[in-house]
């Protein structure tokens, strides 16, 4: 039983985050580089302790229980075959509007949380270049726009910094398919100049929006890229220039800087983010470098080639994303970072049946058998049981009905339970 003391603790502290943004918005100015740190318009250093959203606006198919090709377009290619184009609609309508919620950020405000990494796919905010009626020209799609605004709101609500984080390029950036939604049958980022120009001009589209928004915290321009330009290993973990990835951010670094001129821009290396390799030194003067960090040792040398550039190039480096392993090793991980001053970005949010992330979704029996089907080991479901199953998902995505995993969460950030 919990005493009454830590239940009069606990229900202050939900009123207190719970009414912040009603009594003040507005944060100490953008978040901003300076020397190898980042701080607030008031020179403050800013510790980012964030959670990665991936799954809203991009699904990857390891979090569904997917074991064969899990990229969206794929997943989405298998509803319509069971359930039809127009439940197939319904139900990514639906997805998007419950995986995320002001609900789920007044949660992750409860939990500690300063920021929130929004995963995004570009074809929320603009169409595929094949779908365009004129060569060159962009057409700008409402739904995605609306749903980072929604998410601003909540996060401007309970004063939490927002990081905009483009994780499926026009084209996809990367071998590995299914983080960035790429489909071999089509010209990647890396082979279309119409796909690099739709991306800088998605970039400049979001910055012109927000760029008077001081708690969009950054903008991520690049999630993850995997791709050898030399021919060596596939995801360009061995490049030595990688220069058409700088090349790249240059010209998305000087469109946003037309319109926007204050948010913090935010780089990622090829081979899932760590390879510098050529880095040619910044080119802006308000830039922080990225890495990842998954499955290896919770050491000084694990991090040492991210310490190293950081002091090479007087910069601020912030963990962009980690996770999927243990407790113990979550508390590591954040205790290391944090001694060097690092901030950090946790993945993921929400997954459907695993218990490594702030709130499990529940599978439907019917979804089991759905995935039971798409993984080869099952016979393929009826149209009925397969609707079934893809709607109480959905519904199963909703905060409410979510387990939270407190465990995770003071892994993370020790302090009261916020469930």
């Amino acid at each position: 039983m919990m005493p009454m003391i830590d239940k009069v603790l606990r229900f202050a502290l939900v009123i207190v985050l719970g009414t912040a943004g009603s009594v003040s918005a507005q944060p100490s100015g953008f978040l901003r580089a300076s020397g190898t740190r980042i701080v607030d318009g008031q020179g403050r250093e800013v510790l980012l302790r964030g959670i990665g959203l991936g799954g809203w606006m991009l699904q990857e198919g390891y979090m569904l229980g997917i074991k064969k090709e899990g990229t969206q377009h794929s997943i989405r290619a298998r509803i319509t075959d069971l359930v039809g184009e127009k439940d197939a609609e319904r139900f990514y309508r639906l997805w998007r509007t419950n995986h995320m919620t002001r609900a789920d950020v007044d949660l992750l405000a409860r939990c500690g949380f300063n920021s929130i990494r929004l995963p995004m796919h570009y074809n929320l905010f603009t169409l595929p270049i094949e779908e365009e009626k004129v060569k060159g020209r962009d057409t700008w799609l409402k739904t995605g726009f609306d749903m980072v605004d929604d998410l601003l709101a909540w996060c401007k609500a309970n004063r939490m910094y927002l990081i905009l984080d483009l994780h499926a390029a026009p084209g996809g950036q990367g071998k590995d398919a299914n983080i960035s939604d790429y489909d071999p049958s089509k010209p990647s980022l890396w082979e279309s100049e119409e796909n690099q120009r739709k991306t800088v001009a998605l970039w400049r589209k979001l910055a012109e929006r927000y760029a008077d928004e001081p708690w969009i915290g950054g903008y991520d321009i690049l999630n993850e890229p995997n791709w050898t330009f030399e021919g060596k290993d596939k995801n360009g973990r061995e490049d030595v220039s990688n220069a058409p990835i700088w090349d790249l951010y240059k010209r998305i670094t000087r469109a946003i800087r037309e319109v926007d001129r204050r948010h913090l821009i935010i780089v990622e290396g090829n081979g899932w983010g760590n390879n510098y390799n050529g880095f040619p030194g910044p080119w802006d003067d308000n830039l922080a470098m990225s890495f990842h960090k998954y499955w290896n040792p919770n050491t000084e040398e694990a991090i040492a080639p991210f310490l190293a550039l950081r002091e090479k190039y007087g910069v601020p480096i912030w963990l962009g994303e980690s996770g999927e392993n243990t407790n113990e090793w979550f508390r590591e991980c954040v205790a290391l970072v944090e001694k060097h001053g690092i901030g950090w970005a946790w993945w993921p949010y929400k997954k459907v049946g695993n218990p490594r992330c702030i709130l499990t979704v529940t599978a439907p029996d019917d979804f089991t058998k759905v995935v039971a089907y798409w993984n080869g080991e099952g016979e393929r479901p009826s149209r009925e049981a397969a609707r079934r199953g893809l709607f109480q998902l959905v519904e199963n995505l909703k905060h409410s009905k979510c387990r939270f995993n407190a465990d995770v969460a003071r892994a993370l950030i020790p302090g009261p339970d916020a469930g």
